[in-house]
């Protein structure tokens, strides 16, 4: 019984770790995300013209794939945690909690495929129109 007891901590002990990166990584994620939109909205800003729409779309793709990707990160920490919850309670909030985020990344997900051909459309037409009014070669 003690081999089988060191080996229940020892892989208590790998999961927190484990869970503790994850969970960093998905912080790291949600804040690179941040600098990264930042960044794209300041070169939008200088690369527009006057009286352009701004491209909210296309920065709501830019920080949505960020979140979408800490959601996994996050996701994957609430699983390893429920490998090791102590009690009836404890897994229950677990279960709860990765439900909520994995309904969160899907519809995300769902929201980011309908912005990305969204734009995609916006560009064929945009490319189109250009070429009826010769700007282009079609």
């Amino acid at each position: 019984m003690e081999f089988v007891e060191l080996l229940e901590r020892g892989l208590s002990h790998i999961v927190s770790v484990s869970q503790l990166v994850l969970e960093s990584i998905s912080v790291f994620c949600v804040v690179m995300g941040l600098f990264k939109t930042i960044h794209f909205v300041v070169r939008l800003r200088l690369k527009l013209r006057r009286g352009e729409e701004f491209p909210f779309n296309q920065v709501r793709i830019e920080f949505g794939t960020w979140l979408a990707l800490a959601l996994e990160f996050q996701l994957g920490a609430d699983i390893l945690a429920t490998t090791v919850a102590p009690s009836l309670q404890e897994l229950g909030k677990l279960a709860i909690v990765a439900v909520v985020r994995t309904f969160l990344n899907y519809f995300l997900g769902k929201e980011l495929e309908a912005e990305m051909e969204m734009e995609h459309r916006e560009r064929e037409h945009r490319l189109k129109m250009a070429q009826e009014r010769g700007e282009i070669p079609g």
